[in-house]
């Protein structure tokens, strides 16, 4: 991969909110140190993600000490939430698997419910070394997963979102484009590649660290959202559908599963190892 480098790495602690962009993290078996480890659930325990909500676009939350999060969105005061002590846990429904989570405060509740005008919880993962699998058909034993749609982590490259904006360009709704990477919520963005090469990747590092590619990563109508008005369009789907369709999915970017433990550095070099 020549110069390849690790250009930025992104946490998002709420799955669907807004997250950080910091020049380390830790990398445990489940993903990032703090990524996903927190997610809505509406009335009848479902996952609820920008797909049924998108402004959660517009919904942030910070990482604090400890692990506890703080919440803001407009219009809102900004909330504190702590991390819930784990004596009861509650249903939460991810795409179909059931994950037992465990409640936070009421606070919280009330904070997330008002900010939707809808009936929202907000669940923690206390253990993600148990609770949750990676998709067995894609999965070595053991592998597990926070509230991230269904792996550890998704990478992206510069290179090849510069040649999708490119394909959107040449379309007849250019005036979409060019889109940013956010669009996508990664967790880290690999600069220094050609477009496309992570469709071969198999294993590679990040500085320290190994992860093996467990499938590429098929797009929903939440990559449409504009993460900053939270107002949707039809790209980048329409043009994913032209040019990277593949088996009945739009695919950009690849889901990884860490081989080991450590920490990633914006710079890193990113090796291919086989």
């Amino acid at each position: 991969m020549g110069n390849a480098e690790l250009q930025s790495i992104h946490i998002h602690p709420v799955k669907a909110f807004r997250g950080v962009a910091p020049r380390e993290a830790g990398v445990e078996p489940w993903g990032l140190a703090g990524d996903r480890r927190w997610a809505l659930i509406d009335d009848g325990g479902k996952v609820v993600t920008q797909r049924e909500q998108p402004r959660l676009a517009l919904a942030a939350a910070e990482p604090m000490a400890g692990g506890g999060i703080r919440l803001s969105a407009p219009g809102l005061e900004p909330l504190t939430v702590p991390v819930p002590e784990p004596v009861a846990t509650v249903p939460a429904h991810v795409f179909g698997t059931k994950v037992e989570a465990v409640a936070a405060c009421d606070a919280a509740h009330d904070w997330c419910s008002t900010y939707l005008g809808a009936e929202t919880r907000l669940v923690h993962m206390d253990d993600p070394a148990t609770r949750r699998p990676v998709d067995p058909d894609y999965a070595l034993p053991g592998e597990t997963v926070s509230f991230a749609d269904g792996y550890p982590l998704l990478v992206t490259t510069i290179a090849s979102l510069d040649a999708l904006n490119s394909l959107i360009a040449q379309g007849d709704r250019a005036a979409e484009g060019p889109l940013p990477m956010n669009r996508f919520r990664p967790n880290v963005v690999v600069a220094g590649t050609e477009a496309w090469a992570e469709d071969t990747w198999s294993r590679l590092s990040i500085g320290e660290v190994v992860f093996r590619v467990a499938r590429a990563c098929g797009r929903c109508v939440v990559t449409t959202t504009d993460q900053g008005t939270a107002v949707r369009g039809r790209e980048p789907l329409r043009t994913l559908a032209r040019h990277r369709r593949v088996g009945g999915q739009l695919l950009f970017g690849q889901n990884l599963v860490p081989l080991s433990a450590g920490t990633i550095r914006v710079g890193d070099p990113v090796r291919l190892l086989e």
